[in-house]
């Protein structure tokens, strides 16, 4: 089980990814008495049998973990934000991707902190692939979006040290509420 919500955000979004997605939509709602968050990717999509055996703990396909005999994330997920009064919703279609939501309540003390959001969005931003990103984020006195091509249209090569100071900078600037 992970410790830290953004733990669970990387976990999902990279599910997204590895699963073929050329875009990836992550929004992460912490504004009234409950923290939401929704990945949304445009992947293959599962249909309804596949999607009740990813939500099986002792379901793996064997492809992204081969030594693994079991696959945690979803069923984890799904239990810890039941278990504290949240939500889960897992809604997938075949050739139209993937929704994963769900939200932990703020004053529950089960419900797991944020972590490094900033740090996250660097990870995301910076996942390998050619997919597109989409981050947004709302919050008491926080509200923006940014875009993957964006940062990279601005900053050249995503690779470069400076250029990951700089996007990391510019992130924690962007949670620094109003």
């Amino acid at each position: 089980m992970h410790e830290r919500l953004d733990d669970y955000i990387l976990d999902i979004f990279q599910n997204a990814v590895e699963a073929g997605s050329s875009r990836v939509e992550v929004e992460l709602d912490d504004s009234d008495e409950h923290i939401r968050v929704l990945v949304k990717d445009n992947g293959p999509g599962m249909d309804a049998g596949l999607v009740r055996k990813v939500l099986d703990p002792f379901y793996t396909d064997g492809v992204k973990h081969p030594n693994r005999k079991v696959g945690l994330g979803l069923p984890f997920l799904e239990q810890a934000a039941r278990q504290t009064g949240g939500t889960f919703r897992l809604d997938s279609q075949p050739g139209r991707g993937t929704e994963v939501e769900w939200s932990f309540p703020k004053n529950h003390w089960d419900a797991p902190p944020l972590g490094d959001i900033p740090r996250l969005w660097l990870s995301v931003l910076n996942y390998p692939g050619q997919h597109e990103v989409v981050i947004r984020r709302r919050g008491a006195g926080i509200d923006y979006e940014v875009r993957r091509s964006e940062l990279r249209e601005a900053l050249g090569s995503m690779e470069d040290v400076g250029a990951l100071a700089l996007m990391e900078e510019y992130l924690r600037s962007q949670e620094e509420k109003e």
